[in-house]
C-alpha cells in the first residue's frame, strides 16, 4: 500500500487539470440502471476528484458541466440535470467552506434559469476568500461562444475609446475570456473513450497535454488521475518549439 501511495514520487503535477466527464449515461446504461443514475453518481466522482487532486498538489481543476450543446438532449434528461446541478450548487457551499475551495462558474450565465443564476453568485461570494483547490465549473459553456462574447466584449470597448487597436493581442484576448486570470491547464483528461474537445476550452487547450481514457467518468477514481499525471510525465511539453537535443 505505502508503494502505490507513493506512484508520483519525483514526477512532476500538473498545475492545472481540465476534465470533461463523460460517460456518465453509458455508465448507468451498462449497469441497466436509468441515465440520472448515472448523472447523480457522475457527481459523487467530481466531490471525490477534487479533493484527491489537491491532496496530489493540482492547484486548478476546471471541469465540463453542462455545454451550450447539452440543451438539445430530452427535456425530462435537462430537466434532471438542473435540479441536480441546483443540489450541487448548494451543497458546494458547504463542501467550499470544509475543503478551503474557491469556485468560478464559467460559461454564458445569463442563459441559464434565475435561481440558478442566483445560486452560483452566492456560491463565488461565498467561496472568493478560500485559497485551497480553484475549481472551475463550465455551464451553459461553449468554447466558441465563449470566444464570441469576448470578441463582443473588446469591441465594446473599442467602440468607447477604452481600448485601441494597437492593445489587442493573446494576453490581452486571454483577459476577457471566462478564465480570466487563470492558467492555461496543463493537462486535459477525456473519459468513456471519446478522443475530441467537443467546443470546450478552444483557446486556452492550444498547448496542453491530451489524455483519453476508456474508463466511463463514474469509475474515474485517484489510481486514474495517478495514471493521467504518470502519462503526462512521459511527455516532453514544446510549446511549438524545438526539444533541447543536447
Amino acid at each position: 500500500m505505502g508503494m502505490k501511495e507513493n506512484r508520483l514520487d519525483g514526477l512532476a503535477i500538473p498545475k492545472h487539470v481540465a476534465f470533461i466527464m463523460d460517460g456518465n449515461g453509458r455508465w448507468a446504461r451498462a449497469k441497466g440502471k436509468k441515465r440520472t443514475t448515472g448523472h447523480r453518481e457522475g457527481s459523487r466522482t467530481l466531490k471525490n476528484i477534487c479533493k484527491v487532486a489537491y491532496e496530489l498538489g493540482v492547484e486548478y481543476v476546471t471541469v465540463y458541466a453542462f455545454s451550450t450543446e447539452n440543451w438539445k438532449r430530452s427535456d425530462e434528461e435537462v430537466a434532471f440535470l438542473m435540479r441536480l446541478l441546483r443540489q450541487y450548487l448548494k451543497e458546494s457551499v458547504q463542501e467550499a467552506e470544509k475543503n478551503n475551495m474557491r469556485i468560478k462558474v464559467i460559461g454564458h450565465i445569463e442563459g441559464l434559469p434565475r435561481d440558478i443564476q442566483d445560486k452560483i453568485e452566492l456560491l463565488e461570494k461565498v467561496s472568493i476568500q478560500y485559497d485551497g483547490l480553484k475549481l472551475q465549473i463550465a455551464l451553459n459553456y461553449g468554447g466558441r461562444d465563449e470566444i464570441v462574447r469576448a470578441i463582443k466584449k473588446i469591441n465594446h470597448e473599442l467602440e468607447t475609446d477604452v481600448l485601441q487597436h494597437s492593445d489587442i493581442n493573446e494576453d490581452l484576448v486571454s483577459r476577457y475570456l471566462d478564465t480570466s486570470g487563470i492558467p492555461d491547464p496543463d493537462l486535459m483528461i477525456r473519459t468513456s473513450g471519446e478522443v475530441r474537445l467537443s467546443n470546450f476550452l478552444l483557446w486556452q487547450l492550444a498547448y496542453t497535454e491530451f489524455y483519453f481514457t476508456e474508463k466511463y467518468w463514474p469509475d474515474f477514481d485517484k489510481n486514474a488521475l495517478e495514471d493521467a499525471i504518470i502519462k503526462y510525465n512521459e511527455t516532453e511539453r514544446r510549446f511549438g518549439g524545438l526539444a533541447d537535443e543536447t
